[in-house]
């Protein structure tokens, strides 16, 4: 036995219709959920680079400051090496 298909009355195509628009709404509202939800995460990670870089250029700065204590920790060193030599053989040739 075949089925009979029921019609589509005007009241079942404006519920039908009502039903659309409800779940559209509903998306929507579901969108712009996750779309809040997108912008705090972008803008935790946002802060969360700002704080990385100026720790990196802190770091950076002080790495500078390091390195320029060394060199010159390396001339007054080989500076009072080459003194010392210097000194010793004109000792030994005045000898």
């Amino acid at each position: 036995m075949a089925q009979t298909r029921p019609a589509w009355t005007d009241e079942r195509l404006d519920d039908l219709n009502g039903q659309v628009g409800d779940l559209g709404r509903r998306m929507d509202a579901g969108f712009a959920r996750v779309d809040e939800g997108m912008d705090a995460g972008f803008a935790r990670v946002d802060a969360d680079i700002r704080a990385l870089r100026q720790e990196t250029h802190t770091d950076i700065r002080e790495l500078r400051e390091d390195f320029n204590a060394l060199n010159r920790t390396l001339l007054r060193v080989g500076g009072g090496a080459i003194v010392t030599l210097v000194v010793g053989f004109a000792s030994v040739l005045v000898v």
